[in-house]
């Protein structure tokens, strides 16, 4: 199974758990401390939270495709790459409380957009490290941008 995933920052973890569970229906799936995650089945979509500065707006951290196997993000790489675009690759790393295998590509915006698989729980949060320039790239990538 496929589905989208929407990662946001929010400066309220609390308030904002409580409000997309009742937009969606459903708990969260993964509590942790500054983070949780929501599994939507309808419509398909993994939601992801995670606290950033208090008083701040809700901002994109980054979008994703959540596939089912290593071999298929191998296989988004190959087309990924094939079709001009630069890639980063990501295997067995730390995010979002998940061991994953991945790759990062970005939009012409400069959109951060992976497409991993989760192969098991992890005890980290995995945030990247600063960048050259100063900005801290998409919550579990240190990609350089494209």
């Amino acid at each position: 199974m496929s589905r989208v995933q929407l990662a946001l920052n929010v400066a309220d973890l609390e308030a904002s758990v409580a409000f997309y569970s009742k937009l969606f229906g459903v708990e969260p799936a993964k509590r942790r401390p500054g983070y949780a995650n929501f599994a939507v089945a309808e419509p398909p979509l993994k939601l992801v939270l995670i606290e950033g500065e208090p008083g701040q707006d809700t901002r994109l951290d980054h979008l994703g495709v959540e596939v089912g196997t290593t071999e298929q993000v191998a296989a988004a790489t190959e087309r990924l790459t094939e079709s001009g675009l630069a890639t980063f690759e990501e295997n067995d790393t730390s995010c979002c409380y998940a061991l994953q295998d991945k790759v990062w590509v970005h939009g012409p915006g400069r959109e951060p957009w992976e497409v991993y698989v989760v192969k098991a729980d992890a005890d980290t949060l995995g945030k990247s490290p600063v960048l050259n320039d100063g900005e801290r790239d998409a919550c579990c990538t240190g990609s350089p941008r494209s």
